[in-house]
């Protein structure tokens, strides 16, 4: 293994690298050295690297919560991972020392497996090195996360799917967190899946919400290709958090559609299902919302209420209603308390609730 020493030269490139989205919570002085074996790297290792090319991500998310252009020769340090997104890439945690390919904004270096036609090719990234600690271990974003829960959560938890990527998913739970908010409850809006980003995290600030936080907080960069239990463990990680914090209610957001990966085994998974109290749905139009929940009914579980792009046309929401008996509720519609609050009573969910 060819190892490097931390350096003044080495300490200066971290300092002057740009530390993504994902990494906000790593501490960069517990980097000791660096290695350029790059067959070792597992998920979540942090990698610095050096910027070849521009192409689809002319950007990179910081860690400090603003998006910075990159140029080509800026150095970065990304988390290695994967990333599944229908509407951009897919793509494995596999560095090749000869470019690696950045997957995502928010944090995400690979190697791409397929792409969106409609978008361009990855921005290409020079791998410098693999970050090690002090005990020549690698530096993975795992290491900083929250503790593990040691005892299971109660807080009532809401949960939001959709049928894929640009459904409606955030926006719906970010509303629904301040609908929540509005009517008195102390609110955690969290995401458990997905592809570390900025763009949710701050949506859901933005609300006002009293807790905030993302499967990066539980020490995953993305969750594709991470096991069930694993994920289900950093979601427990993240509802004893919110318990902590004093909050009434959690909104959990679940990324991409109910056919992918991660997304189908949370829905197929009993003990999941049994932790939710109910589930809102998001929907493009009225032909998903159908479909959608006919598969969520075999899967057991029948939304509270639909949302999404559908609820900004009228007659998408008769279409959608007609064709499944559930309440299509638009997002000034969510961020109403009173209507927050009927979901919860909906499910049993107010009893031991104290609001205005």
């Amino acid at each position: 293994m060819n190892q490097l020493n931390v350096t003044s030269d080495l300490s200066v490139q971290l300092s002057e690298a740009k530390w993504c989205f994902a990494t906000r919570r790593v501490s960069p002085g517990s980097v000791a050295s660096m290695s350029e074996d790059f067959e070792r790297v597992e998920h979540g290792d942090l990698i610095l690297g050096r910027v070849m090319v521009i192409g689809q991500h002319r950007g990179i998310q910081l860690a400090s919560g603003r998006r910075s252009e990159l140029f080509a020769g800026d150095l970065v340090v990304m988390p290695c991972a994967a990333r599944y997104a229908p509407d951009q890439f897919e793509g494995i945690a596999v560095i090749d020392p000869e470019g690696a390919d950045m997957l995502a904004g928010g944090g995400c270096l690979g190697k791409m497996r397929a792409r969106n036609e409609r978008i361009k090719s990855p921005t290409r990234v020079l791998p410098l090195g693999r970050l090690l600690d002090r005990s020549g271990d690698a530096v993975n974003v795992s290491q900083f996360a929250l503790p593990k829960a040691d005892k299971p959560s109660r807080i009532p938890v809401l949960a939001v799917f959709g049928t894929a990527m640009n459904s409606g998913k955030t926006l719906a739970t970010a509303r629904l967190s301040f609908g929540f908010k509005q009517a008195g409850l102390r609110v955690a809006a969290l995401k458990v899946t997905g592809t570390g980003s900025f763009g949710d995290y701050n949506e859901y600030q933005d609300t006002g919400a009293n807790y905030v936080a993302d499967f990066t907080d539980a020490g995953m960069a993305t969750t594709y290709m991470v096991p069930l239990n694993r994920i289900k463990e950093g979601m427990e990680s993240l509802l004893v958090e919110a318990e902590s914090k004093q909050c009434d209610v959690a909104v959990v957001e679940v990324a991409d559609g109910i056919f992918q990966r991660e997304t189908r085994g949370l829905l197929a998974d009993p003990e999941f299902l049994d932790r939710v109290a109910g589930i809102v749905f998001a929907c493009g139009d009225a032909v998903a919302a159908h479909g959608g929940v006919l598969e969520l009914r075999r899967l057991g579980c029948t939304p509270v209420a639909l949302t999404g792009m559908l609820s900004c046309s009228p007659m998408a929401v008769a279409e959608a209603q007609a064709a499944t008996g559930i309440s299509v509720l638009s997002k000034d519609e969510l961020a109403d308390p009173v209507e927050a609050m009927g979901l919860l009573r909906a499910l049993g969910q107010t009893e031991s609730l104290e609001y205005v």
